[in-house]
């Protein structure tokens, strides 16, 4: 599956859910938002049925998100049944770890050995002021879980937030310095609620270095800033046991070797983050579409695909990305 730009499309994002467990500042508007019920989000035969076509095709990454897709009831009979699909080659899951505890020894037994926890802050407050009453001690035990039952890696998303957690940026440099993790900071996108409530809060990930290097020497890790790692640039702390990676799609364009698609819970292909081009495949699936007619869908979105994407242009264009990141993914 290759778009206009020659770029090899082979990762889907798979949002199974957006109900969520936390209300995170900058993902969830503060009014809340408009749930969607049973009927209005794809049933897990019809994902099956999304992916499966997508493999033919040449899918061969999935990672399933939310909202929070601990929160859906049956999503582990739902990740074996994913590993049932015939070239499907990795799949691994991102969650907020509020239930990871629970959930870690079920979901490393139906197959998924790669997890990515969303974590913010490692202060109790500050944790349950930006999480609007999360548990920070409850994730921590997830984490802590995971490592225990062989997940690797474990990655650790930091949104980087100016005025909030910046002063903790040495303090997560050294769980990467002490533990096996992968630490990626990551540079607040101007979108839905994060464009209105955090507007002047964005960090760009030179800073973070900045910051970082001036305890710990950084080693860049060779081969780690392509498609197969996805968007970060990661480095080896020097001496450490883990590794430091940063996530700039504000600052640094990372379009020209993007990979991936986005699916929606309420069935709508993305083929950027920030375009607004949706195409419904919940409305073609519950149709009858044909295998065929599907893919042609698919390719149509890949072949939409924009060169890059817009994040340095004007306040007037930002605010063209409606969606909250807790309708999309992430």
């Amino acid at each position: 599956m290759r778009d206009k730009f020659e770029r090899e499309i082979n990762y889907l994002r798979v949002s199974i859910t957006d109900r969520c467990n936390l209300h995170c500042t900058y993902c969830r508007p503060k009014e809340g938002i408009s749930l969607q019920g049973h009927d209005d989000i794809l049933r897990y035969e019809e994902i099956i049925r999304i992916v499966s076509v997508a493999v033919k095709m040449g899918l061969i990454k999935v990672r399933i998100t939310g909202g929070e897709p601990l929160v859906r009831r049956g999503f582990i009979d739902f990740i074996v049944a994913l590993k049932k699909i015939s070239g499907l080659q990795d799949i691994s899951l991102t969650t907020n770890g509020i239930l990871l505890e629970e959930f870690a020894q079920n979901i490393f037994n139906a197959g998924i050995s790669r997890i990515n926890v969303s974590l913010d802050s490692l202060n109790k407050d500050k944790y349950f002021h930006i999480t609007n009453g999360g548990n920070l001690e409850a994730v921590l035990r997830g984490i802590n879980k995971a490592e225990k039952v062989g997940f690797s890696p474990i990655k650790i998303n930091t949104v980087a937030i100016k005025g909030f957690n910046d002063d903790e940026v040495l303090d997560f440099a050294e769980l990467a310095f002490t533990k096996p993790f992968q630490v990626r900071f990551i540079e607040l996108m101007p979108m839905g609620q994060a464009n209105s409530d955090h507007s002047e809060d964005y960090l760009p990930a030179a800073q973070l270095m900045q910051k970082i290097t001036s305890r710990y020497k950084l080693e860049k890790v060779a081969g780690k800033n392509n498609q197969a790692a996805g968007p970060a640039t990661i480095f080896k702390i020097k001496g450490g046991r883990g590794e430091i990676g940063f996530i700039n799609p504000v600052s640094g364009h990372f379009c020209a070797t993007c990979n991936r698609l986005r699916l929606t819970a309420d069935g709508k292909l993305l083929s950027c983050l920030l375009k607004e081009d949706e195409f419904d495949l919940k409305k073609a699936l519950r149709e009858n579409y044909s295998d065929e007619e599907l893919a042609r869908r698919v390719r149509e979105a890949i072949l939409s695909k924009p060169k890059q994407h817009d994040l340095a242009c004007t306040q007037e264009h930002l605010k063209k990305c409606h969606r909250n990141m807790s309708t999309i993914g992430g």
